[in-house]
C-alpha cells in the first residue's frame, strides 16, 4: 500500500472517530494502518502535508467544534468533553488560538469561524465562514438553462462565462454595479425540471431588453471566503462545501438561489478575493 493511500485511511479513520462514533483515537490502530511505528508515522505525515499530526486532529476537532457551537444548544463543557478535553478551560483555550475569539462569543450572529476542511491529500486550503443577514437587493444579469449533456454543468457555466467576457455583457454588467464591494454574482437556481445559472451585478437601472431582473429577498446566509485564481478556487470551495459542510450542517435551505461572488481585481492572483453564499433558514 502506498502511503497515500496509507495516509487517506487514517484519515477516514479519524474523521469517522471525530464525527460519528465520537470516541478516543487509538494509536494502535493507526500504526497498524500505516504499518509501521507511531513516531515513523508522524514524521511522514509532517513531511507530506506540512503539518504535523497533532495540528490536523486538533484544526478539525476545533472546527467541528465551531459548527456544534452555531447550530446546536449544546453547553461548552460537553462540547469540551465531546472533542476529548479534560476540561473546558483548556478547550476555550485551544478553540480561541484556532478561532481567535472564545467559544461563547462564537454563538453571536455575524462572527467568523475559522475552518480547516477534512484534508484529500491534494488541498489543505483553510475556509473562513459566517452568518449575515442581508436586506433585500435587486440584481441584473443574464442567464442559461443548464442541460443535462455530457457536458458537465462546470464546463457549461465557464463557457457561459467565456461568452459574456467576450460579447461585453461582464463589461456591460461592471458598468452598472452599484453593489458595496463592487463585484459579479453568479447564480445557481435549481427547479425541479431545470438549473439555472446566471451573472449577474448589484443595480437598480432600468433594465434593456438584453438583461433580466433577480429580486433576492431579505435573508440569512452561510458566506464562504475563497481565496485564489479562478475557476479552481470557487471549484475548490463547492467541493469542501458538498463533501462536508452540507453534509454536517443542520441548517435547512432557504428558497433562495445560492451564490457566488466574485470581487473586483485581477481573478487569476493567487490572492483574489471571491465568495460562496448559502441560503439558510434560522429556525
Amino acid at each position: 500500500m502506498e502511503w497515500n493511500e496509507k495516509l487517506q485511511k487514517i484519515i477516514d479513520y479519524v474523521e469517522n472517530h471525530l464525527q460519528r462514533i465520537e470516541e478516543p483515537i487509538n494509536i494502535e490502530e493507526i500504526t497498524k494502518i500505516a504499518n509501521c511505528s507511531f513516531g515513523f508515522f508522524q514524521k511522514v505525515f509532517s513531511y507530506m502535508n506540512n503539518i504535523s499530526f497533532s495540528e490536523y486532529v486538533r484544526f478539525r476537532k476545533m472546527t467541528l467544534a465551531g459548527y456544534d457551537l452555531k447550530s446546536t444548544k449544546m453547553k461548552v463543557v460537553d462540547i469540551s468533553y465531546k472533542y476529548g478535553y479534560d476540561s473546558p478551560t483548556s478547550f476555550t483555550k485551544a478553540f480561541q488560538q484556532f478561532h481567535g475569539i472564545s467559544p461563547t462569543k462564537a454563538r453571536e450572529d455575524k462572527v467568523e469561524l475559522n475552518v480547516f476542511p477534512k484534508m484529500q491529500l491534494t488541498s489543505n486550503q483553510k475556509y473562513a465562514w459566517r452568518l449575515e443577514k442581508k436586506e433585500a437587493f435587486q440584481l441584473i444579469g443574464k442567464s442559461i438553462i443548464i442541460s443535462s449533456t455530457i457536458t458537465s454543468s462546470q464546463e457549461q457555466v465557464t463557457a457561459f462565462w467565456n461568452q459574456c467576457f467576450t460579447d461585453g455583457t461582464f463589461a456591460q454588467l461592471a458598468c452598472m454595479d452599484e453593489g458595496f464591494p463592487k463585484g459579479i454574482f453568479g447564480l445557481w437556481e435549481q427547479s425541479q425540471n431545470q438549473t439555472r445559472y446566471s451573472i449577474a451585478t448589484i443595480s437598480q437601472q432600468k433594465v434593456t431588453e438584453d438583461f433580466q431582473t433577480f429580486e433576492i429577498p431579505t435573508n440569512t446566509w452561510a458566506t464562504f471566503d475563497c481565496k485564489g485564481p479562478v475557476p479552481s478556487a470557487i471549484q475548490q470551495g463547492w467541493q469542501y462545501l458538498n463533501e462536508e459542510w452540507i453534509l454536517k450542517y443542520p441548517f435547512q435551505h432557504a428558497k433562495c438561489p445560492e451564490m457566488e461572488w466574485y470581487s473586483s481585481g485581477n481573478s487569476y492572483s493567487e490572492d483574489y478575493f471571491s465568495q460562496i453564499w448559502i441560503p439558510i433558514l434560522e429556525k
